[in-house]
């Protein structure tokens, strides 16, 4: 039925009985009034590629008579060019729903995508570089745990708040030339660790294209990033005996933590989760987690063998802790950093133990691919790679010779090998 609408006649329209009726208007071509039961709305009605096309405009209650004319005409306009008004509906909600979506991303900040990074990242990486991440982003202001100090804010700190988007070139130089004259080290650790997340970002579908990669480029650490000076802190021959004076006034596992540093070469975190599942003191070895191959045995020398089996079983952990919360040695540094005062030697790092191990092999006159493959140095030469492949009790001759001679210095008499007694412990 068509009538002339009028706001009268839209208002008294009705349905009466189950099924919809319809009434269309004389002045505007295609609209139309649908009312069911429940509802009473505008619709346009024609015809689009020889079929009957129906679409809803809106309520009457919403509507007025006036815009469904002007919505009628718009899209009889769209019906003319063979535009579907429903498919042009739907592009146009999708078009917004993308528009929401990249609000979305681009509202993203820096902490919620470096939290989701870090969880995503942790199991590929070791547990000092793990901390790395923790402490160079950490807001600051908690109470330190000796004294009434508070902890500083971390390097990257700053950047948490930040919107992802916001990190540009702009923002990282100025962020270089506040912090790297007071702190360059740090800066330069936090440098590497930001350029790796970034490209992480980008290789990520919900954050590709929001931060800017070049933030972290070659010419920024180039200009504004001094160079690493390469330590070279190493243990001298005399300095051995008041070395290990000096480590055994600490506690028994912190000495035993200190002296296996110094007698594998091992890194500190590697030593450090040491679990007693790992040592076989029946065939003399240690299973080592390894940064570069996963993990490597070595060989349990007699010195070490006997230190480590005096050592309490708390729990799991070979250098275990009754104070801290994983159960095991964290940070070592201080209580090193007191041996050596007590042994009047220069500052030493921890990761100058590890150094003094390679060196002293020397003075036995150990291969180098042995003491390499001992420390868990990867290959340096095509023969080395590919051509040698040493056992483990070829590896225990040479490790044996090394640890008898630090001893030596020392004035520590070397157990014999082998000694019985010293079982396999269990967890």
């Amino acid at each position: 039925m068509t009538v002339k609408f009028t706001n009268g006649r839209v208002q008294s329209f009705s349905c009466t009985g189950k099924k919809p009726v319809f009434l269309y208007d004389s002045d505007t071509k295609g609209l139309g009034l649908r009312a069911t039961p429940g509802a009473k709305v505008f619709i346009y009605q024609g015809r689009l590629n020889n079929k009957t096309l129906r679409f809803k405009i809106g309520d009457v209650s919403t509507w007025t008579l006036d815009d469904a004319r002007e919505e009628a005409r718009r899209i009889q306009g769209m019906v003319d060019q063979g535009i579907d008004p429903r498919e042009a509906k739907q592009e146009k909600l999708a078009e917004i729903e993308r528009r929401k979506a990249e609000e979305k991303r681009q509202a993203v900040t820096v902490k919620m995508a470096w939290d989701i990074y870090i969880e995503a990242r942790r199991d590929h990486w070791g547990e000092r570089h793990l901390q790395s991440h923790f402490k160079l982003s950490q807001p600051g202001g908690q109470n330190t745990k000796r004294g009434k100090k508070k902890i500083k804010p971390g390097p990257l700190a700053g950047f948490m708040d930040l919107n992802l988007s916001e990190i540009t070139t702009k923002k990282t130089e100025a962020w270089l030339k506040k912090e790297t004259p007071t702190r360059p080290a740090q800066i330069r650790l936090a440098f590497a660790l930001l350029r790796a997340f970034l490209n992480w970002c980008e290789a990520q579908e919900e954050y590709k294209g929001i931060a800017d990669i070049a933030a972290c480029n070659g010419h920024l650490k180039k200009n504004y990033i001094p160079k690493m000076q390469h330590r070279d802190d190493c243990l001298q021959k005399e300095q051995i005996k008041p070395w290990f004076d000096g480590v055994k006034t600490q506690s028994p596992q912190m000495a035993a933590y200190l002296q296996g540093l110094l007698l594998t070469g091992a890194r500190r975190g590697e030593l450090m989760a040491l679990t007693w599942q790992q040592i076989d003191f029946q065939w003399n070895s240690i299973e080592i987690h390894d940064k570069v191959e996963g993990t490597r045995t070595i060989p349990l020398t007699p010195y070490l063998a006997q230190v480590l089996h005096a050592l309490p079983r708390r729990n799991k952990w070979v250098f275990s802790s009754p104070t801290s919360k994983s159960g095991r040695i964290e940070d070592p540094t201080r209580p090193h950093k007191k041996s050596l005062e007590k042994a009047g030697i220069p500052h030493l790092t921890i990761h100058g133990l590890r150094r003094s191990f390679g060196t002293l092999s020397e003075w036995v006159e150990c291969p180098v691919g042995v003491v390499a493959q001992i420390m868990g140095h990867k290959p340096s030469a095509i023969a080395e790679k590919h051509y040698r492949r040493r056992p483990l009790d070829l590896l225990r001759m040479w490790h044996t010779k090394i640890e008898k001679f630090i001893l030596d210095q020392a004035g520590i008499a070397q157990p014999e090998s082998g000694q019985k007694g010293l079982k396999v412990v269990g967890e």
